[in-house]
């Protein structure tokens, strides 16, 4: 039986940076179903704030100079890589000059959301898909870990539905309790667009928030799981919403949770 391949995709991973749960979690899970026998790749933005020396960061070249769009501007992808101590896991980082070198994640010293986090986020989410494309390698799941990962799902469903590396791939989408206030312009849907994707297919984000972000990465990923228990009513009202639409599964605190995904994963792969 051959190794199936997980694509983890996240804004953090501990130990290079971490906001939240999501940085903890990308850094045990894959690991534990590396040692199952999956076959595993990681990628994350290279955010400003990771120190390239201290981590050992270093170019892929070969990996470098695509152009992403993002509306009618192209920029620039570089690929960087660097090992997981104690761990034989490697992670790519996702950089570009003009979103990632900032010292900051999501908000500046005065703690202000960037406002072209969606930019940020498409680009990443581009970003990715390409990269794993160039690799040569072909995911059997692509795990998508919160809001900054929501359009990827879209992007295999469309661009990439017929690309080798791609057309066998299912997607699943963590919900992490990490929203955010801000309203971006009424621009972001032409930032989001790719060959293959129409208008009607982004309306989810036309309400250009957080919650946007988290409906179109629900609506067209294969799977949909919630993680934890929270008590923000309106990200409780939005999973029912969701819950309406398809399946939200919920791994519960106390279970094993490596089997579980293990199990998971692998019904999922069919």
């Amino acid at each position: 039986m051959a190794k199936l391949r997980i694509l983890y995709v996240a804004s953090e991973i501990n130990p290079f940076v971490q906001y939240s749960d999501v940085g903890d979690f990308v850094r045990k899970l894959p690991q534990a179903m590396q040692e199952k026998g999956m076959e595993i790749r990681i990628l994350v933005p290279r955010f400003g704030l990771i120190n390239e020396r201290k981590n050992r960061l270093h170019e892929v070249v070969r990996l470098s100079g695509i152009n992403i769009t993002i509306g009618e501007e192209e920029k620039p992808l570089i690929i960087k890589v660097a090992s997981i101590p104690n761990a034989k896991l490697q992670v790519y980082f996702i950089d570009n000059e003009d979103y990632f070198q900032r010292k900051s994640v999501f908000h500046d010293k005065e703690n202000n959301f960037h406002p072209d986090n969606d930019e940020r986020a498409i680009f990443f989410c581009k970003g990715v898909l390409e990269t794993v494309k160039k690799l040569g390698w072909a995911p059997d799941i692509v795990h998508c870990n919160d809001w900054m990962t929501s359009l990827i799902p879209l992007y295999l469903k469309t661009r990439y539905k017929k690309d080798p590396n791609y057309k066998n791939s299912k997607s699943v989408f963590t919900i992490y309790n990490n929203p955010f206030e801000h309203k971006f312009g009424n621009d972001i849907v032409a930032k989001a667009k790719m060959l293959d994707v129409e208008d009607k297919m982004l309306l989810n984000l036309k309400s250009a928030d957080y919650e946007g972000f988290i409906k179109m990465g629900a609506q067209y990923a294969d799977a949909v799981i919630k993680s934890g228990d929270t008590n923000n009513d309106s990200l409780n009202k939005l999973f029912t919403s969701i819950q309406k639409e398809k399946k939200l599964s919920v791994f519960e605190e106390g279970e094993n949770l490596e089997d579980s995904y293990f199990n998971f994963y692998n019904e999922l792969a069919g």
